[in-house]
């Protein structure tokens, strides 16, 4: 079985109800498959070393016409297999393994997607060292997100 690292099959990298249920092709280009490795490297394996369990991964590679039927972003970042939606499996909260990312991990942009004091769901990103940006946003609705604040922890989070 192909795999993207040691916990993330190439099936599960690329899984979609949406796509499967609309017969949309879900399938990464090679250059897309080299960023997955580097996000799964880079973020997916030591957080779920830290977590000590499986994590849930939501949505990480998403085709030009899958991103489209579900209205993802117009320049998504799962386009590109440089973002990953993951959600807990019971070992931490969201919460914590937001935090985690924010405080120990190199990334690109990380959104605490809705919820008041735990996220539904984290959306992380990574493009490379030197690239990366460290933008940590809290999303409201779909097309609203608000920049973490600098200073002092987020009173809506």
């Amino acid at each position: 079985m192909k795999r993207i690292s040691k916990n993330i099959s190439y099936k599960e990298a690329t899984h979609s109800e949406t796509a499967k249920r609309k017969k949309i092709a879900n399938k990464p280009k090679a250059e897309h498959i080299k960023n997955m490795e580097l996000i799964a490297e880079e973020i997916f394996e030591p957080l779920r070393e830290w977590v000590g369990g499986p994590i849930r991964v939501n949505s990480f590679f998403r085709s030009e016409s899958l991103n489209r039927e579900i209205k993802g972003a117009y320049q998504s970042q799962h386009l590109t297999g440089n973002a990953i939606d993951i959600t807990t499996m019971g070992k931490k909260t969201n919460s914590e393994i937001f935090h985690y990312i924010k405080e120990n991990l190199d990334f690109d942009k990380l959104i605490w997607e809705f919820g008041i004091e735990n996220p539904k769901w984290i959306h992380v990103s990574y493009v490379d060292k030197k690239a990366n940006r460290k933008k940590v946003y809290v999303a409201q609705r779909k097309d609203r997100f608000l920049e973490w604040p600098k200073t002092g922890e987020c009173k809506t989070c």
